[in-house]
């Protein structure tokens, strides 16, 4: 029944009135990396100023710890453009760095103890040290050692022309912003639903240094490998799963996607419930706070979703704020590993793949999705996560057991017929051949990113660190030799400047103490 629902609405928008309206996609990305020294190790300098401001620069900022690097690139409608742009962000960045180079991978590099990771410091500003504080949250909840894990974000809208069309397909007769957050709403319940798929295709990360661990014991299989290596033998995306970004308290939150109102709502009971676990954490001997407060989620951000709706929020506002004003605007994909092969983090084939997967989301019917369901969602990505290249696995799906091949087999022929209509439209062929290529994923785990990952590994009779050590300085000659494209060296110089400058006039304007800002702020 879906895939003939799915093919009458391609066929609709195929007509010739509708067919060039799903021109103008627009994304975004932010790539995570750590600044590692030329022996492997992580950083011990703070984030250059060479650089410019982690708190105000558009392109360059900092997420976690001083040393973890975060690049952002503008919203384009050109993957090509997108990724030139992250490469000249990163050739900036690279230039500037003294002895460093960037961390191929999603999981950190040899880390001895979690006290080598500093927290991210933004300045004097109000804003600047409640970025630290939050941090310093995420620290004592978690510690520092999963927040050292990097990650690909993939910020992806789709055309007006595209939503007044398929509205007008659908016979829907709500105002148009409502129609859009609901069909953004129905994207990401099933990508939800399938987002094992995105693990096994992307996962990257089946393997780690063992001082991640931090002398604790598994429950996971791990083989050994090299000196001080760890991996799964069928394992994918070690950085989704219970080693990675997890909270154990935001499994009660029950923050569900069947309405705008829903979502919302369940996002401000989370930061304002007070939690018995993160009560315990009591302040420095001097007073000073060691989290933002006591909920169970300090601020909207630590909501750790696979992906999120969101619009961009005006000065002050916060997100939950922005998507009470006026809706959804994009979603952002929060699920992707770090590609090791890809100097960028994230393939031009991956791209493709996902505006052709999110439009599978899209347009596929989609039902409400209750808390018990996405428990066997979360249950399936942690089958994938761990044993997603076994041949025999087998996944649940409307309540019944189904070979993961089975199920892919059956998504790729709906993903071929999105891809046909995608190269139709603009006049390409690159859609098909994303689809065909990653297709043969699903009868050969092996061409997976974690199945190559582990073939080259053991071929290369290295340990995890040195291997990635040596892919790290492979793209540092990379991007060496990368002529600027999109952002020259001059716009980046201003943009640097400029941003020192917009920090200072942050830090001037503060009139009220930061525990003054604080209370203001959580009212």
């Amino acid at each position: 029944m879906t895939k003939e629902l799915l093919k009458s609405t391609l066929a609709e928008l195929s007509l010739a009135e509708n067919s060039t309206s799903i021109i103008g996609i627009k994304r975004g990305i932010e790539r995570e990396t750590l600044r590692i020294n030329n022996q492997g190790r992580l950083s011990s300098l703070p984030h250059p100023k060479k650089i410019g401001s982690a708190l105000t620069h558009k392109y360059i900022t900092t997420d976690f710890a001083e040393s973890l690097l975060e690049f952002i690139t503008p919203a384009t409608d050109s993957a090509e453009r997108t990724l030139n742009q992250l490469r000249d962000i990163q050739k900036y960045t690279q230039a500037r760095l003294d002895n460093e180079v960037l961390w191929p991978m999603s999981m950190p590099c040899f880390i001895k103890n979690q006290n080598e990771i500093a927290l991210a410091q933004y300045g004097s500003s109000n804003v600047g040290q409640m970025k630290t504080l939050y941090r310093e949250g995420l620290k004592n909840r978690y510690g520092s050692m999963m927040q050292a894990i990097a990650g690909v974000h993939f910020n992806i809208s789709f055309p007006k022309s595209f939503w007044n069309r398929l509205q007008v397909i659908k016979g829907d007769k709500t105002d148009s912003q409502s129609f859009i957050s609901n069909g953004y709403l129905g994207l990401i319940r099933n990508f939800k639903r399938d987002l094992w798929l995105i693990s096994y295709l992307f996962g990257a990360s089946p393997a780690l240094c063992s001082s991640f661990l931090e002398g604790k014991e598994s429950r996971l299989p791990f083989e050994k490998l090299g000196k001080g290596s760890l991996y799964l033998p069928f394992g994918t995306a070690l950085r989704l799963g219970d080693l990675g970004y997890t909270n154990s308290a935001q499994s009660a939150l029950k923050v569900t996607y069947n309405s705008l109102e829903e979502y919302i709502i369940g996002l401000k009971r989370a930061i304002s419930t007070d939690s018995d676990l993160y009560r315990t954490i009591e302040t420095h001997s001097d007073g000073s706070l060691k989290q933002l407060n006591s909920n169970i989620l300090q601020i909207e951000n630590e909501f750790y979703s696979p992906i999120r709706p969101k619009r961009n929020a005006l000065a002050g506002e916060t997100p939950i704020d922005a998507l009470t004003r006026d809706g959804i605007e994009y979603v952002e994909v929060r699920a992707l590993d770090v590609n090791p092969f890809s100097d960028t983090g994230i393939s031009l084939q991956q791209v493709y793949f996902l505006d052709v997967f999110l439009l599978y989301c899209l347009l596929n019917d989609s039902p409400e999705m209750d808390n018990e369901e996405q428990k066997i969602s979360q249950k399936n990505l942690e089958q994938v996560v761990n044993f997603g290249r076994d041949p025999s696995l087998e996944l649940i799906k409307k309540g019944a057991s189904i070979p993961l091949r089975k199920w892919g087999e059956e998504t790729f022929e709906q993903l071929a017929l999105i891809a046909n209509w995608l190269d139709t439209a603009h006049g390409t062929t690159h859609y098909k051949t994303a689809i065909s290529e990653l297709n043969l994923c699903i009868e050969d785990s092996d061409k997976t990113l974690s199945g190559q990952y582990m073939s080259a590994l053991k071929n290369s009779g290295l340990d995890n660190g040195c291997f990635a050590l040596e892919l790290a300085k492979q793209y540092q000659v990379k991007t060496q030799e990368h002529q600027y494209l999109e952002l020259s060296e001059s716009d980046l110089n201003n943009e640097s400047a400029h941003s020192f400058v917009k920090q200072k006039e942050i830090e001037n304007s503060d009139e009220v103490t930061f525990d003054e800002f604080l209370t203001a702020y959580f009212k």
